[in-house]
């Protein structure tokens, strides 16, 4: 089935849609099983099958690219003004819905006419995060614009959207939804597997060896650095480009030592957050009450690139992390990547997601392709042991096509692995 993903994360400045041929296939010899269309499972809390040896199958997904489509200057710019911890109304919720249904809706026909030959059988789309309500440890709700109908209605084709909220209906955080999929690319491999994506906020899977697998969101990744260079260029530069101010400038530990006690990092595990937390005010108010003289631009940003390398760290080294393999926009920061390898050194290798077979700018959009394809065929798309659900739970809503819609008959057993072919 060719499946197109969509994703567009909390650094919000573009769209990324992700084709891929995705086959199910009885598993190799080496490879486990999958747990029924139920859910049942091996007790490991991911819902997706026994240990090694079963009858399963694994799911093969060949990689066709990835187009990337900014957002218009104009919807981008009333996406900013909306967010938190600005106000809004209901009125610009509405008007952000349908140009960010429509902004998605182009991103997929562009995909499907360039890297499909027009025959894209399925679109997933993770939509536009823009709240997600967390309080005391708990998610109550989360809230992803654009609407799916106009992505239908360009497509042609059916629509899985919402994926987040049943997740969070059953208890869950709501993310990180992708642990699924990189439990199903980590396990079989030596050692305690990771992986890490950063976007605005950092987040990463972990695969205990004989363990129960755990998945978090650390903390800031972008989001701190992108809104210090935002305000100290007036909003000229949108994010630090290569690194070069980071790279310029020396880390205030006074100030790092004062961001480093914020106490959503002591939280424990299943934890998200957002940028209802890690917001521009919210650096201003850290600044504000911060002794002594007040750090260059430079310095402010290396200690900022400085603190998304140490949070990621902390939260890799007591799990033992033996690799972990990252992808987003975080990795084309070479400083980022630099200050993230001296923290993990001598414990944890550091790799791109490249090595699994998915670039790391379009990782999380093939794995919602995959969360897609799952939601489709009536299977779990959720690891309730790494979002803290109830348990598993079929993912999201979907909107039909321009033809009747028929749902493929679910598989016997979902797949438990997920391997990448080359193209």
């Amino acid at each position: 089935m060719r499946v197109i993903g969509l994703m567009s994360g909390t650094s919000y400045d573009a769209i990324d849609a992700a084709a891929a041929d995705l086959e199910l296939s009885a598993a190799d010899g080496d490879r486990g099983g999958g747990g029924d269309v139920n859910g049942a499972g091996d007790g490991d809390g991911d819902g997706i099958g026994d240990g090694i040896g079963d009858d399963g199958t694994t799911l093969h997904l060949t990689p066709l690219g990835m187009v990337s489509d900014p957002y218009p200057d104009e919807v981008r710019g009333a996406l900013a003004a909306a967010l938190p911890p600005a106000r809004t109304t209901l009125a610009e919720v509405c008007r952000l819905d349908t140009r960010i249904g429509q902004a998605f809706a182009a991103a997929a026909a562009r995909a499907d006419r360039e890297l499909c030959a027009g025959r894209a059988e399925l679109i997933a789309s993770h939509g536009q995060t823009v709240f997600h309500w967390a309080e005391a440890g708990r998610v109550h709700g989360t809230l992803q614009l654009g609407e799916p109908a106009w992505i239908a209605e360009a497509g042609g084709c059916p629509v899985v959207s919402g994926f987040r909220t049943r997740d969070v209906a059953a208890g869950g955080q709501g993310a990180p939804l992708v642990s699924l999929v990189d439990l199903m690319l980590l396990r079989g491999r030596p050692g305690v597997p990771a992986a890490l994506n950063i976007g605005g906020i950092a987040n990463l899977t972990v695969l205990p060896s004989g363990g129960e697998p755990v998945a978090f969101d650390t903390g800031p990744g972008n989001a701190l650095v992108d809104a210090a260079v935002r305000d100290l260029t007036g909003g000229r530069l949108a994010y630090d480009d290569g690194g070069a101010l980071a790279a310029a400038g020396r880390v205030h530990e006074p100030l790092l030592e004062r961001l480093l006690a914020e106490p959503y990092y002591r939280l424990p595990p299943p934890r998200t957050t957002g940028k209802e937390l890690f917001h521009a005010g919210y650096l201003r108010a850290v600044l504000a009450g911060c002794a002594g003289p007040a750090p260059s631009p430079q310095d402010l940003v290396a200690t900022l690139t400085r603190l998304t390398a140490r949070t990621v760290a902390g939260a890799l080294r007591p799990l033992r992390a033996t690799e972990v393999f990252a992808s987003g926009g975080g990795v084309r920061n070479p400083v980022l990547m630099g200050m993230l390898r001296e923290e993990l050194a001598g414990s944890t290798a550091v790799h791109g997601s490249e090595e699994l077979g998915l670039p790391a700018a379009a990782k999380e959009a093939y794995a919602f392709a995959v969360l897609g394809w799952l939601t489709l065929h009536g299977l779990p798309g959720n690891a309730p042991g790494c979002t803290g659900a109830g348990g598993p739970r079929v993912l999201g809503s979907l909107t039909p096509g321009r033809r009747p819609l028929r749902l493929p008959a679910p598989p016997p057993r979902a797949p438990r692995a997920l391997v990448v072919r080359k193209p």
